[in-house]
């Protein structure tokens, strides 16, 4: 397969994904409606950021990410950009947010395995201190320490994404 048709998919399985995390938290379908903050870690150019804003109109979204690299169009407000590691940001986010995760989005790998291990070792732990009962997380890595977590299930993807293309969880309702 061709780089450029890996990267159609990829986008497509993002998509498709995060559409089938928000109708969950937003309780279409038949569940409840989960009630948080939406974390988008990896801004990068800001496309997924502008998706998120589009089908969750009504939800605050924080945004962590090494530094800013966005279009500005695709740029949150100051108060709501941690830019630094995520590692140490997280933390330090999760004492300042009105609420914990309803959706969190990862998009952190690197395309280099040591610094991709690196970045999900440190996001893994805060994540789930922060995530609400019956909240998601959508990632473009499997996060091995969240999928061991107690009250955490892996979710399978949409019928239209393949299995290993995009990772989805979820915390138990309490």
């Amino acid at each position: 397969m061709s780089r450029l048709d890996s990267a159609i998919r990829r986008l497509q399985a993002q998509r498709a994904c995060l559409g089938h995390a928000a109708d969950i938290i937003e309780g279409r379908g038949g569940g409840e409606r989960v009630d948080g903050v939406v974390l988008e870690l990896g801004l990068g150019n800001g496309r997924t950021y502008d998706h998120l804003r589009e089908i969750l109109p009504d939800r605050t979204i924080y945004v962590f990410d090494r530094q800013l690299a966005a279009h500005p169009d695709c740029r949150p407000d100051d108060d709501r950009l941690f830019l630094g590691e995520m590692a140490s940001t997280l933390p330090h986010a999760a004492a300042r947010l009105p609420a914990p995760a309803a959706l969190a989005h990862l998009d952190i790998g690197s395309g280099e395995i040591p610094e991709t291990e690196r970045n999900i070792a440190g996001v893994e732990p805060p994540l789930l201190a922060m995530l609400a009962a019956g909240g998601m997380v959508v990632s473009d890595q499997p996060l091995p320490t969240l999928a061991r977590s107690a009250g955490i299930d892996a979710v399978g993807p949409p019928p239209e994404v393949a299995d290993g293309r995009y990772f989805l969880y979820r915390r138990a309702k309490l």
